[in-house]
């Protein structure tokens, strides 16, 4: 069967773990980081973190071992694998020769300041800028930002009322979420539907760190920079540790589409909206909107701008697997169930499930490739001579001898062509 590319969506810590041991210890300098982090570990990694976030002596591995029972043994271990793989903590050999664990001193200081306070203020709440006449509350932040979002998907799925900058659409591109030919508009790819379906926390966040690939700035200063902004209520260009003014307004993306508002271009004071502070925060929501029934008809209950009804109707057709594939559809459908619908044994009806994968399998049987066809041979001479140099040449992809019928690629067509032009001049 044909292998299927899947969109690789990665969070927080799986990306950090990637990065090098002298990166994580930079990004672990500042406290809005270090509780980013935190908020990121799983409920048993937090636990552990806490007990020792104000023992200054390493603990034995034995005696935390012991923290959990016997049958969440596999629970412990994986904590552990996490909290190694992000340098929270390191082993430490014990007088004896036991060995034990230890927070990561400089993470432990800044995540006490993040929780308890003190320290240097992470941003300037803008009190040197004075009062803002134009104050915006909640309500149009939020409007706003999801505004800015939708305009972003909606330019992916190709609506022309959709405009996004020439650097957003080179990024996406890049990002492998929509594919761009010469001469033509870029265009939505598998890997983009894929990302369509993730809920919109997840898209930001994969959006951040395709930026990060790209971005001129260290990663550690850039990553600091915008936990630390997106960490307050408000902020401005007078305080961004460390980054000049160039770096700041050329390389932070987020700032410059949905996670931030700006009054006017060359305003000085900044709003984070939802987007931005969820994005610090690690916090996914995600109300389930959706209605399966077993003969294959989808209701969605919507309130996107492009829709003018409450709720939405569909059915499920062969055609739908063709960009997501069987396993990204059932997940889709999972995530946005309706949450009454979730109360179901089995959750979605099997029949549903079932046709979807067979759908699947039957594409998937078939393989396309582009290819010139050759036929209307004047004689069994003539085809098995031009066969036999496509064969030579490497282009030759299928054939049929007996119907005198033959297919070449179409790299191989122009050579392919000379030479039956040059042997019909001979003969």
């Amino acid at each position: 069967m044909k292998l299927r590319v899947q969109l690789q969506c990665k969070n927080l810590h799986e990306y950090l773990r990637e990065l090098s041991p002298d990166i994580l210890d930079k990004l672990y300098n500042h406290p809005a980081t270090c509780l980013a982090v935190y908020r990121e570990l799983p409920s048993l990694a937090k636990n552990y973190v806490m007990r020792m976030l104000f023992l200054d002596q390493p603990l034995p591995q034995a005696a935390v071992a012991l923290w959990v029972k016997k049958d969440s043994q596999k629970d412990h271990d994986e904590c552990v694998s996490v909290l190694a793989g992000l340098r929270l903590w390191h082993s430490q050999q014990l007088q004896g020769g036991l060995q034990g664990y230890i927070l990561n001193p400089v993470f432990k200081d800044n995540l006490r300041i993040a929780l308890l306070g003190g320290g240097r203020a992470w941003a300037d709440e803008g009190s040197t800028l004075g009062p803002d006449r134009h104050a915006r509350d909640i309500e149009s932040l939020d409007r706003y930002a999801m505004e800015r979002w939708e305009v972003i998907l909606h330019f992916m799925v190709g609506s022309p009322s959709a405009a996004v900058s020439q650097d957003l659409a080179q990024l996406l591109v890049q990002a492998g979420l929509m594919k761009s030919e010469a001469g033509e508009a870029p265009y939505i790819t598998s890997a983009g539907f894929q990302f369509l379906l993730l809920d919109t926390a997840s898209q930001l966040w994969y959006f951040t760190l395709q930026y990060l690939k790209t971005a001129q700035v260290p990663v550690s200063r850039l990553l600091t920079f915008l936990f630390q902004s997106f960490s307050t209520n408000i902020w401005n260009i007078s305080r961004h540790d460390g980054l000049s003014y160039t770096e700041w307004r050329d390389n932070v993306l987020v700032s410059r589409n949905t996670s931030v508002f700006r009054q006017q271009r060359k305003s000085r004071r900044y709003y984070p909206t939802r987007l931005a502070i969820t994005l610090a925060a690690g916090v996914t929501t995600n109300a389930g909107f959706i209605v399966v029934e077993t003969n294959y008809r989808i209701y969605a209950y919507t309130s996107i701008p492009c829709s003018y009804e409450t709720i939405v109707d569909g059915y499920i057709t062969p055609t739908c697997p063709a960009a997501l594939g069987c396993i990204n559809h059932h997940w889709f459908l999972l995530l946005c169930l309706h949450p009454p619908c979730r109360l179901q044994t089995p959750v979605l009806p099997p029949t549903i499930t079932d046709q979807i994968r067979l759908w699947e399998l039957e594409r998937d049987r078939l393989q396309f490739t582009e290819g010139v066809l050759y036929n209307q041979f004047l004689s069994q001479a003539d085809f098995e001579v031009l066969r036999d140099r496509a064969q030579g040449l490497g282009c030759l992809v299928w054939q049929d001898v007996a119907h005198r019928v033959m297919v070449v690629t179409p790299q191989g067509h122009s050579e392919v062509k000379r030479f039956w032009k040059r042997q019909k001049s001979h003969t």
